[in-house]
């Protein structure tokens, strides 16, 4: 199992892009909004990758982050959803889009990708809706791309660039990171998965910068309402 590839970007293609490891090209198939948010030729980048095995094919499909390659296998096991379909979804939607949508159980918006009908969005809502939670709280953020002299050409050791400053203080997740912060407090707090998703999935829908504390205090008022 191929599950990340990291290099130079070769090319890219309507539909996928060309990956140079050390020598060897790897043909990733990515979803119309990732491909779009990949560099240009000759730059570095990563993705993590899944690899379909059929018997006269092997393909690799390329996702940003871990929660979008989750959603990506999750939907590639509903019935009359192939790996096309799939990308169709998570490109229209992103991964938190679809977080939203099956949590909210808004098939409308499942529809809203190219090529899926009412009956296989109602299907994938119908059938992953008890998913969505664990999902959420991956809160995976992208994979790092290697630095532009980092790819090495002999072994495999990727070495970190130095610092010579302490790092900043980060900065309040937003996202899919808060998603997941707010889904887990919620859960702490004895909400079961299937509401808090569901609150945070439209809290987030509402507010799609709010950080984590915001998130929590806007799923709460949906969850116990004055």
């Amino acid at each position: 199992m191929i599950g990340r590839v990291a290099g130079r970007i070769v090319y890219k293609a309507d539909d996928h892009v060309l990956i140079d490891v050390r020598g060897v090209g790897y043909v990733v198939f990515c979803s119309d909004r990732v491909l779009a948010g990949l560099g240009v030729p000759g730059e570095a980048t990563a993705l993590f990758t899944d690899l379909l095995v059929r018997e006269d094919i092997l393909q690799l499909f390329g996702f940003p982050t871990l929660v979008e390659k989750e959603w990506h296998r999750l939907l590639m096991s509903v019935q009359g959803v192939g790996a096309k379909a799939s990308l169709a979804i998570l490109g229209a939607l992103g991964p938190d889009g679809v977080s939203r949508a099956i949590a909210l159980g808004d098939w409308n918006a499942i529809k809203a990708a190219k090529g899926i009908g009412p009956k296989t969005a109602q299907r994938v809502v119908n059938e992953l809706k008890d998913k969505a939670p664990t999902v959420m709280a991956m809160g995976a953020g992208p994979v790092q791309a290697p630095a532009g002299d980092a790819i090495p050409e002999d072994d495999g050791v990727i070495e970190a660039p130095a610092r010579t400053a302490p790092a900043p203080a980060p900065a309040p997740a937003t996202g899919g990171a808060a998603q997941s912060e707010a889904l887990s407090a919620l859960q702490n707090l004895g909400y079961a998965p299937g509401e808090a998703a569901s609150a945070v999935a439209q809290a987030a829908g509402d507010a799609p910068e709010a950080d984590t504390a915001g998130l929590i205090r806007a799923a709460l008022k949906l969850l116990a309402p004055a």
